[in-house]
Protein backbone atom coordinates (compact mmCIF):
# COMPACT_ATOMS: atom_id res chain seq x y z
CA UNK A 1 0.00 0.00 0.00
CA UNK A 2 1.19 3.50 -0.81
CA UNK A 3 2.10 5.84 2.00
CA UNK A 4 -0.76 7.59 3.79
CA UNK A 5 0.60 11.03 2.88
CA UNK A 6 0.12 10.46 -0.84
CA UNK A 7 -1.71 13.28 -2.60
CA UNK A 8 -5.19 12.31 -3.82
CA UNK A 9 -5.50 14.04 -7.18
CA UNK A 10 -9.10 13.01 -7.69
CA UNK A 11 -11.47 10.09 -7.71
CA UNK A 12 -13.64 8.18 -10.15
CA UNK A 13 -16.77 6.90 -8.42
CA UNK A 14 -19.39 4.59 -9.83
CA UNK A 15 -22.40 3.50 -7.82
CA UNK A 16 -25.39 1.22 -8.12
CA UNK A 17 -28.80 2.83 -7.82
CA UNK A 18 -30.80 2.83 -4.61
CA UNK A 19 -33.79 0.72 -3.57
CA UNK A 20 -36.53 0.56 -6.22
CA UNK A 21 -39.80 -1.13 -6.95
CA UNK A 22 -39.64 -4.53 -8.62
CA UNK A 23 -39.15 -5.07 -12.33
CA UNK A 24 -38.69 -7.92 -14.77
CA UNK A 25 -35.87 -8.38 -17.29
CA UNK A 26 -35.62 -10.99 -20.01
CA UNK A 27 -33.14 -13.65 -18.82
CA UNK A 28 -31.53 -13.92 -22.27
CA UNK A 29 -31.50 -10.42 -23.78
CA UNK A 30 -31.66 -8.51 -20.47
CA UNK A 31 -34.18 -6.07 -21.86
CA UNK A 32 -36.58 -4.69 -19.27
CA UNK A 33 -40.23 -5.60 -19.81
CA UNK A 34 -41.87 -3.89 -16.81
CA UNK A 35 -41.56 -0.35 -15.41
CA UNK A 36 -40.06 0.55 -12.05
CA UNK A 37 -39.38 3.66 -9.96
CA UNK A 38 -37.05 4.56 -7.14
CA UNK A 39 -38.50 4.37 -3.63
CA UNK A 40 -38.13 6.89 -0.81
CA UNK A 41 -35.75 4.39 0.81
CA UNK A 42 -33.69 4.40 -2.37
CA UNK A 43 -33.34 8.17 -2.37
CA UNK A 44 -32.33 8.08 1.31
CA UNK A 45 -29.66 5.43 0.60
CA UNK A 46 -28.16 7.49 -2.19
CA UNK A 47 -28.30 10.72 -0.20
CA UNK A 48 -26.43 9.06 2.66
CA UNK A 49 -23.88 7.69 0.20
CA UNK A 50 -23.37 11.20 -1.11
CA UNK A 51 -22.79 12.44 2.43
CA UNK A 52 -20.21 9.71 2.99
CA UNK A 53 -18.40 10.57 -0.23
CA UNK A 54 -18.41 14.20 0.83
CA UNK A 55 -16.87 13.43 4.22
CA UNK A 56 -14.32 11.13 2.59
CA UNK A 57 -13.17 13.27 -0.31
CA UNK A 58 -14.22 16.87 0.44
CA UNK A 59 -13.18 17.05 4.11
CA UNK A 60 -9.70 18.53 4.52
CA UNK A 61 -9.07 16.37 7.61
CA UNK A 62 -9.77 13.12 5.72
CA UNK A 63 -6.76 11.06 4.59
CA UNK A 64 -8.51 10.76 1.20
CA UNK A 65 -9.16 14.50 0.78
CA UNK A 66 -8.94 15.47 -2.88
CA UNK A 67 -6.32 18.13 -3.29
CA UNK A 68 -7.64 21.39 -4.72
CA UNK A 69 -11.30 20.40 -4.81
CA UNK A 70 -13.97 22.95 -4.01
CA UNK A 71 -16.32 20.98 -1.78
CA UNK A 72 -18.24 24.03 -0.62
CA UNK A 73 -19.77 25.34 -3.82
CA UNK A 74 -19.99 23.34 -7.02
CA UNK A 75 -17.24 24.09 -9.51
CA UNK A 76 -18.63 22.50 -12.65
CA UNK A 77 -15.19 22.19 -14.22
CA UNK A 78 -14.17 19.89 -11.36
CA UNK A 79 -17.02 17.38 -11.58
CA UNK A 80 -18.41 15.20 -14.37
CA UNK A 81 -21.56 13.16 -13.78
CA UNK A 82 -23.13 10.51 -16.01
CA UNK A 83 -26.23 8.39 -15.31
CA UNK A 84 -27.63 5.40 -17.20
CA UNK A 85 -31.10 6.27 -18.52
CA UNK A 86 -31.89 2.83 -19.88
CA UNK A 87 -33.22 -0.46 -18.59
CA UNK A 88 -34.30 0.66 -15.13
CA UNK A 89 -35.83 3.85 -16.49
CA UNK A 90 -35.45 6.85 -14.17
CA UNK A 91 -34.24 4.88 -11.17
CA UNK A 92 -30.54 5.27 -11.95
CA UNK A 93 -30.82 8.92 -12.94
CA UNK A 94 -32.88 9.73 -9.83
CA UNK A 95 -30.29 7.95 -7.71
CA UNK A 96 -27.66 10.31 -9.07
CA UNK A 97 -29.85 13.29 -8.18
CA UNK A 98 -30.24 12.05 -4.60
CA UNK A 99 -26.52 11.28 -4.21
CA UNK A 100 -25.54 14.72 -5.43
CA UNK A 101 -27.82 16.32 -2.87
CA UNK A 102 -25.74 14.63 -0.18
CA UNK A 103 -22.45 15.39 -1.93
CA UNK A 104 -23.22 19.08 -2.46
CA UNK A 105 -25.82 20.09 0.14
CA UNK A 106 -27.67 23.39 0.19
CA UNK A 107 -25.37 26.27 1.01
CA UNK A 108 -26.36 29.79 2.03
CA UNK A 109 -23.28 31.07 0.21
CA UNK A 110 -24.92 30.09 -3.06
CA UNK A 111 -26.10 33.64 -3.70
CA UNK A 112 -25.34 36.61 -5.86
CA UNK A 113 -25.44 40.38 -5.58
CA UNK A 114 -27.57 42.14 -8.17
CA UNK A 115 -27.00 45.49 -9.84
CA UNK A 116 -29.84 47.06 -7.87
CA UNK A 117 -28.04 46.37 -4.59
CA UNK A 118 -30.07 43.34 -3.50
CA UNK A 119 -28.69 39.87 -2.79
CA UNK A 120 -30.50 36.73 -3.96
CA UNK A 121 -30.00 33.32 -2.39
CA UNK A 122 -30.35 30.25 -4.58
CA UNK A 123 -33.66 28.39 -4.60
CA UNK A 124 -34.47 25.93 -1.85
CA UNK A 125 -32.22 27.65 0.71
CA UNK A 126 -29.21 27.59 -1.55
CA UNK A 127 -29.54 24.18 -3.17
CA UNK A 128 -26.81 23.59 -5.69
CA UNK A 129 -27.48 22.23 -9.16
CA UNK A 130 -25.07 19.81 -10.80
CA UNK A 131 -25.45 18.91 -14.50
CA UNK A 132 -26.08 15.20 -15.05
CA UNK A 133 -25.30 13.68 -18.41
CA UNK A 134 -28.22 11.37 -19.14
CA UNK A 135 -26.82 8.41 -21.07
CA UNK A 136 -29.48 7.09 -23.44
CA UNK A 137 -28.77 3.50 -24.57
CA UNK A 138 -30.32 4.11 -27.98
CA UNK A 139 -27.47 6.45 -28.93
CA UNK A 140 -24.72 5.58 -26.44
CA UNK A 141 -23.50 2.03 -25.87
CA UNK A 142 -21.09 2.82 -23.04
CA UNK A 143 -23.24 1.98 -20.00
CA UNK A 144 -25.40 -0.81 -21.42
CA UNK A 145 -23.22 -2.52 -23.99
CA UNK A 146 -24.95 -5.84 -23.41
CA UNK A 147 -28.42 -5.05 -24.80
CA UNK A 148 -29.25 -5.59 -28.50
CA UNK A 149 -25.98 -7.53 -28.77
CA UNK A 150 -26.51 -10.81 -30.63
CA UNK A 151 -23.29 -12.59 -29.56
CA UNK A 152 -24.08 -11.69 -25.94
CA UNK A 153 -27.49 -13.33 -26.28
CA UNK A 154 -25.74 -16.38 -27.74
CA UNK A 155 -23.31 -16.32 -24.80
CA UNK A 156 -26.22 -16.27 -22.35
CA UNK A 157 -27.95 -19.20 -24.02
CA UNK A 158 -24.66 -21.12 -24.19
CA UNK A 159 -24.13 -20.57 -20.47
CA UNK A 160 -27.43 -22.33 -19.82
CA UNK A 161 -26.05 -25.48 -21.48
CA UNK A 162 -22.71 -25.64 -19.66
CA UNK A 163 -22.01 -28.54 -17.29
CA UNK A 164 -21.54 -26.01 -14.48
CA UNK A 165 -24.99 -24.49 -14.99
CA UNK A 166 -26.68 -27.86 -15.45
CA UNK A 167 -25.10 -29.14 -12.25
CA UNK A 168 -26.23 -26.03 -10.36
CA UNK A 169 -29.73 -26.46 -11.76
CA UNK A 170 -29.78 -30.06 -10.55
CA UNK A 171 -28.44 -29.13 -7.12
CA UNK A 172 -31.01 -26.34 -6.67
CA UNK A 173 -34.00 -28.19 -8.12
CA UNK A 174 -35.56 -29.06 -4.77
CA UNK A 175 -35.21 -25.51 -3.45
CA UNK A 176 -36.84 -24.11 -6.59
CA UNK A 177 -39.86 -26.42 -6.14
CA UNK A 178 -40.53 -24.71 -2.80
CA UNK A 179 -40.76 -21.19 -4.26
CA UNK A 180 -43.98 -20.97 -6.34
CA UNK A 181 -46.23 -19.98 -3.39
CA UNK A 182 -44.11 -16.85 -2.94
CA UNK A 183 -43.56 -15.74 -6.54
CA UNK A 184 -46.89 -14.54 -7.93
CA UNK A 185 -46.77 -16.92 -10.93
CA UNK A 186 -43.23 -16.07 -12.04
CA UNK A 187 -41.43 -18.86 -13.94
CA UNK A 188 -39.46 -20.92 -11.45
CA UNK A 189 -36.28 -21.92 -13.28
CA UNK A 190 -32.62 -21.31 -12.64
CA UNK A 191 -32.55 -19.29 -15.87
CA UNK A 192 -35.02 -16.89 -14.28
CA UNK A 193 -33.34 -16.75 -10.88
CA UNK A 194 -32.46 -13.05 -10.98
CA UNK A 195 -36.12 -12.10 -11.43
CA UNK A 196 -37.04 -14.54 -8.66
CA UNK A 197 -34.47 -13.04 -6.31
CA UNK A 198 -35.45 -9.48 -7.21
CA UNK A 199 -39.13 -10.17 -6.50
CA UNK A 200 -38.29 -11.75 -3.16
CA UNK A 201 -35.93 -8.93 -2.19
CA UNK A 202 -38.36 -6.13 -3.07
CA UNK A 203 -41.23 -7.75 -1.21
CA UNK A 204 -39.07 -8.63 1.78
CA UNK A 205 -38.37 -4.92 2.18
CA UNK A 206 -41.77 -3.46 1.29
CA UNK A 207 -44.40 -6.13 2.07
CA UNK A 208 -44.67 -7.07 5.73
CA UNK A 209 -46.96 -10.06 5.10
CA UNK A 210 -44.51 -11.45 2.55
CA UNK A 211 -41.54 -10.86 4.84
CA UNK A 212 -43.25 -12.77 7.65
CA UNK A 213 -44.31 -15.66 5.42
CA UNK A 214 -40.99 -16.19 3.63
CA UNK A 215 -38.85 -18.85 5.36
CA UNK A 216 -35.76 -17.24 6.89
CA UNK A 217 -33.16 -18.87 4.61
CA UNK A 218 -34.96 -18.50 1.30
CA UNK A 219 -33.84 -14.99 0.40
CA UNK A 220 -30.15 -15.75 0.94
CA UNK A 221 -30.44 -19.04 -0.95
CA UNK A 222 -31.99 -17.19 -3.88
CA UNK A 223 -29.31 -14.51 -3.63
CA UNK A 224 -26.53 -17.12 -3.83
CA UNK A 225 -28.09 -18.65 -6.95
CA UNK A 226 -28.59 -15.21 -8.51
CA UNK A 227 -24.94 -14.37 -7.81
CA UNK A 228 -23.86 -17.56 -9.60
CA UNK A 229 -26.20 -16.82 -12.49
CA UNK A 230 -25.34 -13.16 -13.05
CA UNK A 231 -21.59 -13.56 -12.58
CA UNK A 232 -21.63 -16.39 -15.10
CA UNK A 233 -23.45 -14.16 -17.59
CA UNK A 234 -21.58 -10.88 -17.12
CA UNK A 235 -18.01 -12.18 -17.04
CA UNK A 236 -15.71 -14.11 -19.36
CA UNK A 237 -12.43 -15.92 -18.65
CA UNK A 238 -10.87 -14.05 -21.58
CA UNK A 239 -10.34 -10.32 -21.14
CA UNK A 240 -12.01 -9.58 -24.48
CA UNK A 241 -14.74 -12.18 -24.02
CA UNK A 242 -18.30 -11.16 -24.84
CA UNK A 243 -19.38 -11.80 -21.25
CA UNK A 244 -17.21 -8.83 -20.24
CA UNK A 245 -18.97 -6.48 -22.64
CA UNK A 246 -20.48 -4.35 -19.85
CA UNK A 247 -16.93 -3.55 -18.73
CA UNK A 248 -15.43 -3.32 -22.21
CA UNK A 249 -17.82 -0.52 -23.21
CA UNK A 250 -17.62 1.52 -20.00
CA UNK A 251 -13.83 1.39 -19.66
CA UNK A 252 -13.01 3.91 -22.43
CA UNK A 253 -14.91 6.65 -20.59
CA UNK A 254 -13.40 5.58 -17.28
CA UNK A 255 -9.89 5.73 -18.70
CA UNK A 256 -10.50 9.13 -20.23
CA UNK A 257 -11.72 10.44 -16.87
CA UNK A 258 -8.84 8.89 -14.93
CA UNK A 259 -6.34 10.43 -17.33
CA UNK A 260 -8.05 13.81 -16.99
CA UNK A 261 -7.83 13.61 -13.21
CA UNK A 262 -4.12 12.71 -13.40
CA UNK A 263 -3.41 15.56 -15.83
CA UNK A 264 -2.24 18.60 -13.80
CA UNK A 265 -3.57 20.95 -16.50
CA UNK A 266 -7.09 19.47 -16.29
CA UNK A 267 -9.43 20.75 -13.53
CA UNK A 268 -11.42 17.50 -13.17
CA UNK A 269 -11.43 16.21 -9.58
CA UNK A 270 -14.48 13.95 -9.32
CA UNK A 271 -16.00 11.78 -12.04
CA UNK A 272 -19.20 10.00 -11.04
CA UNK A 273 -21.23 7.41 -12.94
CA UNK A 274 -24.58 6.05 -11.74
CA UNK A 275 -25.11 2.50 -13.02
CA UNK A 276 -26.98 -0.77 -12.95
CA UNK A 277 -25.28 -3.75 -11.29
CA UNK A 278 -23.93 -5.41 -14.45
CA UNK A 279 -20.77 -3.34 -15.10
CA UNK A 280 -19.54 -3.97 -11.55
CA UNK A 281 -19.20 -7.69 -12.17
CA UNK A 282 -17.45 -7.30 -15.51
CA UNK A 283 -15.03 -4.73 -14.11
CA UNK A 284 -14.23 -6.76 -11.00
CA UNK A 285 -13.57 -9.74 -13.25
CA UNK A 286 -11.52 -7.89 -15.88
CA UNK A 287 -9.30 -6.23 -13.27
CA UNK A 288 -8.79 -9.47 -11.34
CA UNK A 289 -10.26 -7.96 -8.19
CA UNK A 290 -12.85 -10.75 -7.92
CA UNK A 291 -10.17 -13.40 -8.37
CA UNK A 292 -8.15 -11.90 -5.51
CA UNK A 293 -11.27 -11.25 -3.38
CA UNK A 294 -13.96 -13.84 -4.27
CA UNK A 295 -16.62 -11.98 -2.27
CA UNK A 296 -16.72 -9.50 -5.16
CA UNK A 297 -17.97 -12.18 -7.56
CA UNK A 298 -21.67 -11.41 -7.37
CA UNK A 299 -24.46 -8.83 -7.54
CA UNK A 300 -23.59 -5.67 -5.65
CA UNK A 301 -26.19 -4.30 -3.24
CA UNK A 302 -28.25 -1.17 -3.66
CA UNK A 303 -26.13 1.98 -3.24
CA UNK A 304 -22.90 0.02 -3.60
CA UNK A 305 -19.97 2.21 -4.63
CA UNK A 306 -16.54 1.80 -6.18
CA UNK A 307 -14.01 4.59 -5.74
CA UNK A 308 -10.92 4.55 -7.94
CA UNK A 309 -8.61 7.05 -6.29
CA UNK A 310 -5.98 8.67 -8.47
CA UNK A 311 -2.99 9.30 -6.23
CA UNK A 312 0.38 10.94 -6.59
CA UNK A 313 2.96 8.98 -4.53
CA UNK A 314 4.54 10.92 -1.70
CA UNK A 315 7.98 10.46 -3.20
CA UNK A 316 6.85 11.68 -6.59
CA UNK A 317 6.41 9.74 -9.78
CA UNK A 318 3.53 8.74 -12.01
CA UNK A 319 -0.06 8.50 -10.82
CA UNK A 320 -1.31 5.32 -9.20
CA UNK A 321 -4.78 3.86 -8.63
CA UNK A 322 -6.30 2.63 -5.41
CA UNK A 323 -9.47 0.52 -5.61
CA UNK A 324 -11.98 0.97 -2.79
CA UNK A 325 -15.42 -0.63 -2.60
CA UNK A 326 -18.44 -0.29 -0.35
CA UNK A 327 -21.14 -2.92 -0.84
CA UNK A 328 -24.30 -1.06 0.08
CA UNK A 329 -25.55 0.90 3.05
CA UNK A 330 -24.39 -1.53 5.75
CA UNK A 331 -20.79 -1.69 4.54
CA UNK A 332 -17.73 0.55 4.82
CA UNK A 333 -15.22 1.45 2.15
CA UNK A 334 -12.53 -1.22 1.96
CA UNK A 335 -9.39 -1.22 -0.15
CA UNK A 336 -9.02 -4.18 -2.53
CA UNK A 337 -6.08 -5.46 -4.55
CA UNK A 338 -6.37 -5.87 -8.31
CA UNK A 339 -4.39 -6.79 -11.44
CA UNK A 340 -2.71 -9.50 -9.40
CA UNK A 341 -0.80 -6.93 -7.38
CA UNK A 342 -0.71 -5.88 -3.76
CA UNK A 343 -1.36 -2.22 -3.08
CA UNK A 344 -1.75 0.64 -5.50
CA UNK A 345 -1.33 0.06 -9.24
CA UNK A 346 0.25 2.51 -11.70
CA UNK A 347 -2.46 4.16 -13.77
CA UNK A 348 -0.58 3.41 -16.97
CA UNK A 349 -0.29 -0.26 -16.06
CA UNK A 350 -4.06 -0.41 -15.63
CA UNK A 351 -4.61 1.26 -19.00
CA UNK A 352 -2.13 -0.98 -20.78
CA UNK A 353 -3.70 -4.10 -19.29
CA UNK A 354 -7.31 -3.44 -20.29
CA UNK A 355 -6.60 -1.63 -23.56
CA UNK A 356 -6.70 -4.72 -25.85
CA UNK A 357 -10.29 -5.46 -24.78
CA UNK A 358 -11.77 -1.98 -25.15
CA UNK A 359 -14.74 -1.22 -27.39
CA UNK A 360 -13.90 2.35 -28.28
CA UNK A 361 -16.66 3.36 -30.66
CA UNK A 362 -20.20 2.62 -31.68
CA UNK A 363 -18.81 1.27 -34.94
CA UNK A 364 -16.65 -1.16 -32.94
CA UNK A 365 -19.67 -2.17 -30.89
CA UNK A 366 -21.77 -2.78 -34.01
CA UNK A 367 -19.05 -5.10 -35.31
CA UNK A 368 -18.56 -6.94 -32.01
CA UNK A 369 -22.32 -7.32 -31.52
CA UNK A 370 -23.05 -8.25 -35.14
CA UNK A 371 -25.71 -5.55 -35.25
CA UNK A 372 -26.55 -3.58 -38.39
CA UNK A 373 -29.83 -2.01 -37.26
CA UNK A 374 -30.06 -0.93 -33.62
CA UNK A 375 -28.45 1.74 -31.46
CA UNK A 376 -26.95 3.70 -34.36
CA UNK A 377 -25.67 0.70 -36.29
CA UNK A 378 -28.20 1.23 -39.07
CA UNK A 379 -27.07 4.83 -39.43
CA UNK A 380 -23.44 3.75 -39.56
CA UNK A 381 -24.24 1.19 -42.24
CA UNK A 382 -26.18 3.79 -44.22
CA UNK A 383 -23.36 6.32 -43.91
CA UNK A 384 -20.83 3.72 -45.02
CA UNK A 385 -22.98 2.80 -48.01
CA UNK A 386 -23.32 6.45 -48.97
CA UNK A 387 -19.59 6.96 -48.59
CA UNK A 388 -18.82 3.92 -50.72
CA UNK A 389 -21.21 5.12 -53.36
CA UNK A 390 -19.59 8.55 -53.30
CA UNK A 391 -16.15 6.99 -53.62
CA UNK A 392 -17.25 4.90 -56.60
CA UNK A 393 -18.58 8.04 -58.23
CA UNK A 394 -15.33 9.87 -57.62
CA UNK A 395 -16.70 12.16 -54.91
CA UNK A 396 -15.08 10.56 -51.88
CA UNK A 397 -11.34 11.14 -51.86
CA UNK A 398 -10.14 9.63 -48.59
CA UNK A 399 -11.10 7.61 -45.59
CA UNK A 400 -10.82 9.08 -42.15
CA UNK A 401 -10.38 6.91 -39.10
CA UNK A 402 -13.03 7.00 -36.37
CA UNK A 403 -11.67 8.77 -33.34
CA UNK A 404 -11.67 6.46 -30.28
CA UNK A 405 -12.44 9.20 -27.75
CA UNK A 406 -14.64 8.41 -24.76
CA UNK A 407 -17.33 5.76 -24.70
CA UNK A 408 -17.96 5.16 -28.39
CA UNK A 409 -21.34 6.65 -28.93
CA UNK A 410 -23.13 8.66 -31.57
CA UNK A 411 -24.55 12.11 -31.56
CA UNK A 412 -25.10 15.09 -33.71
CA UNK A 413 -21.97 14.29 -35.71
CA UNK A 414 -23.54 11.07 -36.96
CA UNK A 415 -26.77 12.79 -37.91
CA UNK A 416 -24.84 15.36 -39.91
CA UNK A 417 -22.79 12.59 -41.52
CA UNK A 418 -25.86 10.72 -42.67
CA UNK A 419 -27.48 13.87 -44.00
CA UNK A 420 -24.38 14.78 -45.95
CA UNK A 421 -24.07 11.23 -47.18
CA UNK A 422 -27.58 11.44 -48.59
CA UNK A 423 -26.38 14.35 -50.72
CA UNK A 424 -23.37 12.39 -51.89
CA UNK A 425 -20.63 14.29 -50.05
CA UNK A 426 -20.04 12.18 -46.95
CA UNK A 427 -16.46 11.02 -46.53
CA UNK A 428 -16.38 7.49 -45.22
CA UNK A 429 -17.52 7.86 -41.60
CA UNK A 430 -15.38 10.96 -41.33
CA UNK A 431 -17.84 12.92 -39.25
CA UNK A 432 -18.42 10.27 -36.62
CA UNK A 433 -16.49 11.16 -33.51
CA UNK A 434 -16.90 9.93 -29.99
CA UNK A 435 -17.43 12.04 -26.94
CA UNK A 436 -20.00 13.44 -24.55
CA UNK A 437 -22.28 15.20 -26.99
CA UNK A 438 -25.08 12.69 -27.72
CA UNK A 439 -26.31 12.17 -24.20
CA UNK A 440 -28.81 14.56 -22.74
CA UNK A 441 -27.21 16.79 -20.16
CA UNK A 442 -29.77 17.74 -17.55
CA UNK A 443 -29.26 19.93 -14.54
CA UNK A 444 -30.42 18.36 -11.31
CA UNK A 445 -30.44 19.79 -7.84
CA UNK A 446 -27.65 18.58 -5.66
Amino acid sequence: MAASNDTVLGVLVFTRHGDRQGFYQDPTSYTTTTPTIITPLGTAQEFQLGQLLRSTYFNASSPSFVSGVNGTLVNQTQIHVRADAGGELGVIYDSAVALLQGLFPANADYKSALANGTTVEGALAGYQYVPIESVEPTNDVSLEGYTSCNPFNDWTNAFYTTPEFLQKANDSAHFLTLLPPFLDNRPVTLQNIYNIFDFMLVNSVHNSDFAKALPPTFLEQARALANFHEYGIFTSPQLNGIGNIAGRTILPVMIQELQSIADPTNPLKLAYQSLAYKPFMSLFNMTGAAQQSPQLAGIVNYAAAVALEVREPSGGGSAVLRLRFKNGTDDQFTTYNFLGQTGDVPLQSFIDFVNPALINSTADWCTVCNNTQDRGCGAIAAAAAQANAAAINGIGHHHQRISPVGAGFLGAGLTIAVMLGMFGVLAFLGLITLGKGPSKARSAKA
